[in-house]
């Protein structure tokens, strides 16, 4: 069974290395969101229906179902792929359940780049840096070592603007509009991973993760001294509870 791994902003697939090395499979594969990481075409709308879509393109090609795992802005991908495409999926796992919960409030950050201008001026500072510069960003939201390294070199104005895109596509209401759905996710087996050192709860808080998880019919995961940027900081306790997850379904 393939396991196909999600990143979200403002990431790489580099994120996932320290994860993948604990998982010791050779089955495990990562896919890169348009203008994170990997280029995106002129036509492409960096909006939140336009990724669950280029996420279901990307699973349908492997032509079977896979395990598919989200962190960040990916977890959103994959939660609306369990919901809107669950026959591409054998299950799914992601730490963002709480965004898509009732009074759900974007991050500072976030509503910065939701505001018209601010959000401009912000994409330019953190973005449009040298590479010096851009390692002090990354360094400073908590990313370090070579995933660190990985995701300051990939910084640019092109990942900047795909960010303004995508969260001002996400302003609410529309992420609880999207949770209004949650229920259809229980189509398949889902995990909901909560990171219990993540003291910002940019992905809601842990009350938010988990009524999200009981309307999802998802299984919960505490990852206990794991902090927002688990798969490269912190990635054995969510390693743990994915091989227990996969493990508990069986084998097809």
């Amino acid at each position: 069974m393939m396991i196909v791994l999600v990143h979200g902003n403002p990431e790489v697939s580099a994120v996932w290395n320290p994860l993948r090395r604990l998982l010791d499979r050779d089955d495990v594969i990562t896919l890169s969101p348009p203008g994170f990481g990997v280029p995106a075409s002129s036509s492409f709308r960096h909006t939140v229906p336009a990724y669950r879509e280029w996420l279901a393109e990307r699973l349908a090609a492997f032509g079977e179902p896979v395990d598919l795992v989200g962190h960040d802005w990916g977890g959103v991908h994959v939660l609306q792929i369990a919901m809107h495409h669950p026959e591409l999926i054998r299950s799914w796992a992601s730490d963002a359940l709480g965004v898509l919960a009732p009074g759900f409030v974007w991050h500072a950050m976030a509503q910065v780049w939701q505001t018209p201008e601010e959000g401009e001026a912000s994409v330019q500072q953190l973005f449009g840096g040298d590479l010096a510069q851009r390692r002090q960003v990354v360094e400073q939201v908590g990313i370090t070592g070579a995933a660190g390294d990985a995701v300051a070199a990939e910084l640019d104005m092109g990942m900047g603007e795909a960010v303004l895109s995508l969260l001002r596509s996400a302003a609410q209401p529309a992420m609880a509009r999207l949770g209004a759905d949650l229920d259809q996710a229980r189509a398949t087996p889902g995990l909901a991973l909560i990171a219990a050192d993540d003291a910002e709860q940019s992905n809601g808080t842990d009350e938010q993760h988990r009524w999200a998880a009981e309307r999802a019919g998802a299984q919960v995961a505490v990852l206990d001294g794991a902090a927002h940027w688990w798969p490269s900081e912190s990635p054995k306790p969510a390693a743990d509870a994915l091989t227990a997850f996969w493990q508990s379904l069986g084998s097809r």
